[in-house]
């Protein structure tokens, strides 16, 4: 059986991507993953060359939908880009909180899209309870995190993660939000955890319920999607945001001009609709 080059890889995936609904350029710097699951699925499959597997799936549509699993990007941390948090923190939930108080019931929805195993909602629900500016007293909260990958899920669902996943945190945040297992691993507090709901579900195809105040789709769409695929996602992201609510997307992501969003003036990545465009 023949060794893979990452030069051959990626010609692959420059095949494979676009096909996928994917933009290659979005996966050129985590290219390596991918790479270590197709030649895993080869080997499976007993093919000789990433010619051959190229061949399979030319001749079994089925195949696809296991790339496609092959392609999700699972790297992720608490507290990943500590401006984006530490803005939100001071200025995004007050004025949440604001708006809220003005509504009855007081509530705060908040939606992270691509979830993962879960390390952003539950760092939406750790500075909601010790962060600068705490959930006020008689506020309704929902958190949601949708994935599509259910082992991820299952990760959210058990909450017990390597100390590498924590490396961002402040320390008061790690010493009030988790206990160590025997393992030298870390298990979220049930009450942190249990304000969290996960479901399974792919942004490319629906999107939850309802409207929410707080959005975060940070290093999925507007990353890894081909143009068509940010599009629908954007759709959906916008019809689930509350008219004054906030989109957080990732550091080095953008909102398409056309949708009328503004961006914070801190420079995080947070967006709001221009007064100019309603829903």
């Amino acid at each position: 059986m023949e060794p893979t080059r990452d030069s051959e890889c990626v010609r692959f995936l420059q095949w494979a991507l676009p096909r996928l609904g994917y933009r290659w350029e979005g996966f050129r710097k985590v290219r390596r993953q991918v790479c270590r699951r197709v030649r895993r699925r080869r080997r499976d499959l007993e093919l000789a060359s990433l010619q051959a597997y190229r061949l399979h799936l030319e001749r079994t549509p089925g195949e696809w939908a296991y790339l496609d699993d092959c392609c999700r990007i699972t790297i992720s941390r608490f507290y990943r880009d500590r401006g984006l948090w530490e803005t939100a923190g001071r200025e995004i939930l007050p004025r949440l909180y604001r708006q809220g108080a003005a509504r009855s019931p007081h509530q705060l929805r908040v939606w992270s899209a691509g979830c993962g195993a879960g390390e952003e909602p539950y760092t939406v629900a750790m500075l909601l309870r010790l962060g600068p500016n705490p959930l006020p007293d008689g506020f309704e909260v929902e958190i949601l995190g949708t994935d599509v990958d259910l082992h991820q899920l299952e990760r959210a669902r058990r909450g017990v993660y390597p100390e590498s996943s924590l490396r961002d945190l402040p320390a008061e945040w790690r010493r009030q939000a988790f206990t160590r297992t025997d393992d030298d691993r870390y298990r979220l507090r049930d009450r942190l955890r249990g304000g969290v709901r996960l479901v399974e579900q792919d942004i490319r195809r629906e999107a939850p319920a309802g409207r929410f105040h707080l959005v975060l789709c940070r290093n999925l769409a507007f990353t890894y999607f081909d143009s068509e695929g940010q599009e629908q996602s954007l759709m959906r992201l916008l019809s689930s945001l509350e008219p004054d609510g906030w989109l957080a997307v990732g550091s080095h992501e953008n909102v398409p001009e056309h949708a009328g969003f503004v961006r914070h003036t801190s420079g995080a990545p947070l967006f709001t609709r221009s007064p100019a465009h309603g829903l």
